[in-house]
Order: C-alpha cells, then sequence, then structure tokens
C-alpha cells in the first residue's frame, strides 16, 4: 500500500509538470521512468522503461486541443508494474500497459480541463481572490487527477501481469529488442514529420549511429 501510494503522489506531481505548473520537462517519460525507478529501488529498471515510452511518444505533439497520451503516466504506471516481477515478460507487458494507461492519462486530462472551465467564475471583479481560488482549486483536482489515474494503472496492470508473465514465451533480451524495434517505426513517423529522409539524412545518420552504440550496451 505504501509504494502504491508513493507512485500514486508521483504520477500526480508529474501531471501538475504536463501543464498546470512548471512544464519543466520532468514529465517526460525518460525522466519520469528513471524518477519512478528511483522511487522504488530500481533506477536501471526505470531508465530502460522511460527510453523505450520515449521513443514510442517522441511523435505525440502537444498541439492546439488534440488529445495525445499522458507521457508522465505511462512512465509511472509501466515502471510501477514491473518492479514486483522478475519473469522474461515483465518489461514488455509493462511497457504495453504503460503505453495503454497513457491514453486514459490523455483521456482523462481532455475531462479535467472541462472541468476547468467550470470553475472560471462568470464574473470577476477586483480584489475578490476568486479567480485565484479557481486556479489553485484546478491544479489540486488535476494533482489528484493524477495521482487516481496513476494508481488505479499499476493495480490493474499488476493484476493482468501476474497472469501474463509466468506465460512469457520469449527471454528477456529477445523481448526489449522487440520493443525497440517498434519503437523505431515512431521515430521513423517523426522522421518524415520533419520532413522525410532526403532532407535530413544527416539527423537520420546520427540517430542510427547513436541507436547502434546504445544496442551495444543493453
Amino acid at each position: 500500500m505504501t509504494e502504491l501510494l508513493r507512485f500514486g503522489l508521483l504520477g500526480g506531481l508529474l501531471g501538475l509538470d504536463g501543464t498546470a505548473v512548471g512544464q519543466f520537462m520532468v514529465s517526460r517519460p525518460l525522466v519520469a521512468g528513471w524518477l519512478s525507478g528511483w522511487a522504488a529501488g530500481a533506477p536501471e529498471l526505470g531508465i530502460t522503461i522511460g527510453a523505450i515510452l520515449e521513443l514510442f511518444l517522441l511523435v505525440s505533439f502537444p498541439t492546439g486541443g488534440a488529445r495525445f497520451p499522458e507521457g508522465s503516466t505511462a512512465a509511472v504506471v509501466a515502471v510501477g508494474v514491473a518492479v514486483p516481477f522478475e519473469g522474461s515478460g515483465a518489461v514488455a507487458a509493462a511497457v504495453a500497459m504503460g503505453l495503454l494507461w497513457g491514453q486514459v492519462g490523455g483521456w482523462s486530462v481532455t475531462v479535467q480541463r472541462r472541468v476547468n472551465g467550470r470553475l472560471v467564475p462568470p464574473e470577476v471583479g477586483p480584489g475578490t481572490g476568486r479567480l485565484g481560488r479557481a486556479h489553485l482549486l484546478a491544479i489540486v483536482t488535476d494533482f489528484l487527477r493524477g495521482a487516481a489515474v496513476t494508481a488505479a494503472g499499476v493495480v490493474l496492470g499488476r493484476t493482468a501481469l501476474d497472469v501474463v508473465d509466468a506465460r512469457w514465451p520469449v527471454d528477456p533480451g529477445a523481448s526489449i529488442g522487440v520493443l525497440y524495434v517498434g519503437a523505431a517505426v515512431s521515430l521513423g513517423i517523426l522522421l518524415h514529420d520533419l520532413g522525410g529522409f532526403r532532407r535530413r539524412r544527416v539527423l537520420f545518420a546520427l540517430g542510427l549511429a547513436f541507436g547502434i552504440v546504445g544496442a551495444r550496451f543493453l
């Protein structure tokens, strides 16, 4: 219960960084994954999951009114799900759960914004402080939203992984390799969005080189 509370509080705090407070980029999956792993005493697991999710979610641009996955929720849930398990399918199944629950987090952000619109007083006079109180209430509810969504994701994910992990047919190295191959598809989409291969040859070459070097350390 204490560990679940820790993940929930972290999910709430990182959820605030997405829009309501700061926007210091600590809610990016890479950072959020490491923080979650550090909080659970498994920083290497956290950075591994965070790096994989970062690659998958780089193509999600938070622009305009579009709905996009909540990366911090995805990372904290994925790490929280994977921590108690040591089977070969732990990381792969946890990342899948993180990607799924990131979509749930994105949906909850949309609901939160609608609630925020209703919290704004119709008329604000000078010195009343009503707008400030509405802003503070919106921040508190956003924190509670992030904490609740994260905690629910960890509970459901661990329940599912308890069944899946023992039946996973692939060894850990191959499982993580498949995840990186899937993430490479997202990077290809990102390259296309940035102008395509012809205009971004150098970027592609650097990414490929760093990927090969990084793979040697896995």
